[in-house]
């Protein structure tokens, strides 16, 4: 018998018997229009956020902002018992000429 089915299998004769198709629970509806509205109503939504979010940002970014005021010269924030090696400021601080 096991011949037969190499045999009949070499030939092109034997054909498997045909599995059901399986269907998944997302498909049991079939509502392709309630997924189509579903889609377009949340594309619609992130259209509506990302303006939101771009005319929050231009209204912000727009706004003057306060300036502060220059903190009083305290003599024990920069106390210096060396030289640096690039001179007596700091690599990032503003030049006191």
């Amino acid at each position: 018998m096991r011949s037969d089915l190499l045999r009949n299998t070499l030939r092109g004769g034997y054909r498997a018997p045909a599995s059901p198709k399986r269907r998944f629970s997302s498909s049991a509806h079939n509502d392709d229009a309630f997924e189509v509205a579903e889609a377009s109503k949340w594309e619609k939504i992130t259209y509506l956020g990302i303006a939101t979010c771009t005319i929050l940002a231009i209204y912000n970014l727009s706004k003057g902002h306060r300036h502060h005021e220059e903190p009083p010269p305290y003599p024990y924030l920069h106390i210096r018992n060396k030289e640096f090696l690039w001179g007596p400021d700091g690599l990032f601080e503003k030049k006191h000429h």
